[in-house]
């Protein structure tokens, strides 16, 4: 077997458990638990989701948005609104079922029952001309029969990428903190945030596209940037920045900003890819019967959206976690150096399972993604742990991760980060609860469900970027944006 393909295959055990796209079954059936009408109301229109909107950026928050209404309707089963809406958004329809607890959230992994055509970041969805005028594979439904083709492309690459994926990320995350050790030697303190984007985009090009950044200087230089400005013009009028009130309801979510602000950038990243990715653009025609189109705008959402976008929210999170903490860093330190060997390699990652853990523990707590979306595709009835309700074909069900991953039924003193969760038998048990990848962390990706194809390139690449901070140093400190202070291990 080659060694590609034998990494391929570990990286899909990572997640021990087996696969799995429907409700879990420990709780009781439906029939067992009282039907509720759905609680909550839309309030009147254009008025109730201005009202809601306002809540949700400005005047309570996303966190506090669902934890009052939970409060308020003794349900984490809901109606409300959720932005974009009015003025600018006259399309779009805000009203929702929330769904906020681990057994309701579970239906929106259901294949049978729920569908997903153009519902990504909710009933909003930014222009097509985002991605060259094509409904990328994370649009589409899986009863699309293009759905099919692209999903086993995306697959196609990873498998692919697994040849060089651990020597490429140990390459860049090289160069990555090798800049962070000068300036915090010269200046005192080191950001990681740029240094980090960097990092993830020649480690994501050469690896996904098997293209090289540095044959183009520009691409080099500023490709991470380009990404940036693409990924927040589709984004903005969804998420919640913080900057100062009401500037950013009016200037950020009233309206949808229009492609040609990015459009150059764009085109240079697609010519590059066009340019140097040869190899990879003729695997997708002859094994997929991809155009060059549909290949490249498809290669450029799952390189910038999927994975650029998700790592550059998850990994900070990560590293300001380690940094902040000494004394999990001793404890990681010790699993670290005991089974890591002379290189670190997926099998010596296999045998840190608490690595493993925090890596799970801060997907957790701060999933990449907080809302997940799914449409009724029929008539049915969904559960929560005290109800049974029924859902009608047609409505939109909205779960915020952030709110469902902290459920009491399911972990033990949700609220706090504990390092060792998901060690052990009841630990492993619990990743069938943990959902950030659209499905259960022990879920397998396929061509029937929307779960995310790299879910085990995700959690293996956050465990060898613990892995890697703690083999290359005795002791780092740092928040959540600078690292302080650094020593470095002897080698």
């Amino acid at each position: 077997m080659a060694m590609g393909t034998m990494m391929t295959c570990r990286m899909m055990s990572i997640s021990p458990g087996m696969p799995s796209s429907s409700p879990p079954t420990q709780s009781p059936a439906p029939a067992s638990l009282p039907l509720r009408t759905i609680p909550g109301s839309y309030g009147w229109p254009l008025l109730g989701p201005i009202s809601d909107r306002l809540d949700y950026f400005w005047f309570q928050g996303p966190d506090t948005f669902f934890k009052k209404r939970i409060d308020k309707y003794k349900s984490t089963v809901f109606r409300t609104n959720v932005p974009p809406t009015f003025p600018f958004f006259a399309g779009v329809n805000p009203n929702v079922v929330a769904v906020l607890d681990t057994k309701s959230f579970a239906y929106l992994f259901d294949m049978d029952i729920v569908e997903k055509k153009n519902i990504l970041v909710g009933e909003f969805m930014p222009s097509v001309k985002f991605t060259g005028n094509i409904r990328t594979c994370a649009y589409l439904d899986t009863s699309e029969p293009q759905h099919t083709q692209l999903k086993n492309f995306a697959m196609g690459v990873l498998k692919r990428s697994s040849k060089v994926w651990l020597s490429e990320l140990v390459a860049s995350l090289d160069t990555m903190w090798d800049t962070i050790d000068t300036d915090v030697s010269q200046k005192g303190s080191g950001s990681y945030l740029i240094p980090l984007q960097q990092a993830l985009f020649r480690f994501l090009v050469k690896s996904l596209a098997g293209a090289d950044p540095s044959n183009s200087p520009e691409i080099a230089e500023g490709g991470y940037a380009m990404l940036d400005k693409w990924l927040a013009l589709q984004l903005l009028p969804t998420i919640k920045i913080g900057i100062l009130q009401p500037l950013e309801e009016i200037f950020l979510h009233s309206f949808s900003y229009p492609f040609f602000l990015v459009s150059g950038d764009y085109n240079k990243l697609y010519q590059f890819i066009k340019n140097e990715a040869k190899e990879l653009l003729r695997y997708a025609e002859t094994e997929f019967g991809l155009n060059q189109e549909e290949t490249i705008h498809n290669l450029l959402f799952i390189l910038g959206f999927n994975a650029f976008g998700g790592f550059s929210i998850f990994l900070p999170g990560l590293i300001s976690r380690i940094v902040s903490d000494t004394a999990l860093q001793e404890k990681l330190r010790d699993e670290v150096r005991q089974n890591a060997g002379p290189s670190l390699s997926f099998e010596s990652l296999m045998k840190m399972p608490l690595v493993q853990s925090v890596v799970y523990e801060t997907l957790r707590l701060s999933p990449p993604v907080p809302l997940q979306f799914a449409r009724a595709r029929k008539d049915f009835q969904l559960s929560s742990h005290d109800s049974v309700f029924d859902i009608k074909k047609g409505e939109l069900l909205c779960g915020y991760q952030p709110l469902v991953m902290r459920d009491a039924e399911v972990f033990d003193d949700p609220e706090s980060f504990r390092a060792d969760r998901f060690m052990g038998e009841e630990g492993r048990e619990l990743l069938n609860y943990l959902y950030w990848s659209n499905g259960p962390q022990t879920g397998s990706p396929s061509e029937s469900n929307k779960q995310c194809a790299a879910k085990d390139y995700v959690t293996l690449t956050g465990s060898m970027m613990v892995a890697y901070l703690l083999k290359r140093y005795d002791s780092i400190t740092g928040d959540s944006a600078s690292i302080t202070a650094v020593e470095k291990a002897v080698k």
